[in-house]
């Protein structure tokens, strides 16, 4: 089955990390990355860029409205995604504790759906 890890993390927080810790950061990343890669657990995913350069699209009584930013305030800002085949909930919740903004931000853990039913991996 295929899981979403939406990555939760304060990107004011973030920018205050030092070069040499994030770098460490990016390492664990990819390191987990290519784990999970080699067990053919590993589906995709990518940082984020900051919320200053998102853009929101909603449309209401058929006008569409685009704004600058994120639709919400919010403590966490969503910075990245994981998509990773995993044979239940369990599973995927051990790979979301080891995703490395589990540490100081959040994972969500979402089944993906096709067509309204779980995608089998």
């Amino acid at each position: 089955m295929q899981y979403l890890m939406l990555i939760y993390h304060s990107e004011a927080g973030f920018e205050k990390t030092s070069e040499s810790d994030r770098a460490a950061i990016y390492q664990e990343y990819g390191q987990l990355r290519e784990e999970l890669s080699a067990k053919g657990k590993f589906v995709g995913g990518n940082q984020l860029l900051p919320t200053t350069v998102a853009t929101t699209v909603r449309v209401r009584e058929g006008k569409r409205v685009v704004t600058d930013g994120p639709f919400a305030e919010t403590k966490e800002q969503l910075g990245g995604y994981f998509l990773v085949n995993a044979d239940d909930l369990d599973e995927a919740i051990a790979i979301a504790a080891r995703i490395p903004s589990a540490r100081n931000g959040t994972i969500e853990v979402r089944p993906i759906a096709v067509r309204g039913k779980a995608v089998q991996a």
